[in-house]
C-alpha cells in the first residue's frame, strides 16, 4: 500500500557531540535554556548542520466534512466546515492572526469540504469527495481514496519545499473530526473510548454521553485491531486527516521540521508513527491540548510538548503559537555567544 512506500530514516547522530558541545559552550550554565537546548538538538540533527536554518515555515490546514455528523456528535451543522473554510480565506480566523504575526505562510487545503468554493490563491483545491461516508455504518472512505488522499497530501509538500519550505505546522478543520480522531486514538493506543472522547466544539454533559456510546458503537461493528494503520484510517479517518498523514510523511522523508498541533493532529501522527516509527525524530510537539486524551496521546508517543495553554481550537493555532520558540532554539545555536568569543569564565569543574 502507498502508505508503506514512504522511507524515513532516522537522522544521523554523528553529529549529535559537536552539537551538544556547541550547545553547552554557550554563555550560559550546563542546560539553562531546558526545552529550547533539546529542540536546537533535534533541530541540528534534522538539517545534519551545526548552523540550522528555518526557512518559509507553512502552517498547512486540511479541511473535510465528516459522515459521522449523521448520527449527532457535533453541537454544530456540517456546514460550520465551509463557512470556516471561508474565514481563513477571507484572514478571519486565529491562524491567520497567528501565522501573519509570525511571518508565517498559510495555507488552505479542501480535502473534502462539502461545498464548492471559488477560486482563490491560497486554497489548495485536492478535494477527493464532498465528505466522508458515516463510519457507524460503514468505512468512512475506501482503500482507494484513502491512498489517494495520502498521496495528495505528499504532492502539497512536495510543491511547498520545492518553493523552499523546510518547517511545516499542520492544523485541520472539520465538524466532526474529533470523532474520527478519537476512534483512531482508541484503536492505535489500545485505550478504552471512554479516554479518547472529549467535549469536542463544546458538547454538554448529555451530548458527551451521547457522543460515547455512538463511537464505541462504531468500534465495536467494525472490531479492527491497531495491526493495519491504513485500514484503521479508512474507516475512521477523514480525508483531511488522510492527507496530513500524506503530508507529515512527506515531509519527514525530505528532512523538514514537523510542527504537531493538538488532539487531532496528533491523532494523524498516530497512523503515521504506525506506518513509518522514525518520524518521530522529526517532530516538536507544540503543546499539549486541553481537549481530553489529547494527554494521553502524548504520554503514549512518550513525546514531551512545548507549551501547555489549555488550547482546544485546532486550525494548527497551537503550532504556529509555538514557532517563535522553535525559531527562538535555532536562533541561540548561530547566535549566542560561546564562552570562548565573549572571554567569559566556564564554570570550574569540582574537586
Amino acid at each position: 500500500m502507498q502508505g508503506m512506500n514512504f522511507n524515513i530514516t532516522q537522522p544521523n547522530q554523528a553529529l549529535s557531540n559537536a552539537l551538544l558541545d556547541k550547545i553547552d559552550n554557550k554563555t550560559k550554565p550546563l542546560g539553562a535554556l531546558g526545552m529550547l537546548e533539546v529542540v536546537a538538538l533535534q533541530v541540528g540533527l534534522i538539517q545534519q548542520s551545526l548552523t540550522p536554518q528555518l526557512n518559509q515555515p507553512t502552517v498547512l490546514v486540511f479541511a473535510g466534512d465528516h459522515g459521522i455528523v449523521e448520527a449527532g456528535v457535533s453541537p454544530y451543522p456540517q456546514a460550520v466546515t465551509a463557512q470556516m473554510v471561508l474565514n481563513f480565506l477571507q484572514g478571519g480566523a486565529a491562524i491567520n492572526v497567528f501565522t501573519a504575526q509570525n511571518n508565517m505562510r498559510l495555507r488552505v487545503i479542501d480535502s473534502g469540504v462539502n461545498f464548492q468554493f471559488p477560486p482563490s490563491k491560497d486554497l489548495i483545491d485536492a478535494k477527493i469527495a464532498a465528505g466522508t461516508r458515516n463510519f457507524l455504518q460503514e468505512a468512512a472512505m475506501t482503500a482507494a481514496q484513502c491512498e489517494q488522499a495520502l498521496s495528495r497530501g505528499a504532492e502539497i509538500v512536495d510543491a511547498q519545499v520545492a518553493e523552499g519550505s523546510n518547517v511545516f505546522g499542520f492544523g485541520e478543520m472539520g465538524i466532526g473530526n474529533t470523532s474520527s480522531a478519537s476512534c483512531l486514538m482508541s484503536v492505535l493506543c489500545g485505550l478504552p473510548i471512554e479516554r479518547c472522547v472529549g467535549r469536542g466544539t463544546g458538547l454538554d454533559d448529555a451530548g458527551l454521553k451521547k457522543k460515547m456510546h455512538i463511537l464505541a458503537q462504531a468500534i465495536a461493528h467494525h472490531h479492527l485491531s491497531d495491526s493495519n494503520a491504513m485500514q484503521v484510517l479508512q474507516t475512521f479517518g477523514g480525508f483531511e486527516i488522510a492527507m496530513m498523514v500524506g503530508a507529515m510523511l512527506q515531509a519527514a522523508e525530505l528532512q523538514c521540521t514537523l510542527l504537531i498541533d493538538g488532539f487531532i493532529t496528533t491523532a494523524a501522527l498516530l497512523v503515521a508513527v504506525k506506518l513509518q516509527p522514525n518520524i518521530l525524530h522529526y517532530c516538536v510537539f507544540t503543546h499539549c491540548s486541553d481537549e481530553s486524551g489529547h494527554k494521553a496521546m502524548l504520554d503514549f508517543l512518550g513525546v514531551k510538548p512545548l507549551l501547555n495553554m489549555n488550547l482546544r481550537l485546532g486550525e494548527g493555532s497551537g503550532a504556529a503559537l509555538a514557532y517563535p520558540m522553535v525559531l527562538a532554539a535555532v536562533n541561540f545555536l548561530n547566535n549566542m555567544a560561546s564562552f570562548e568569543s565573549a572571554s567569559v569564565s566556564q564554570q570550574k569543574d569540582a574537586d
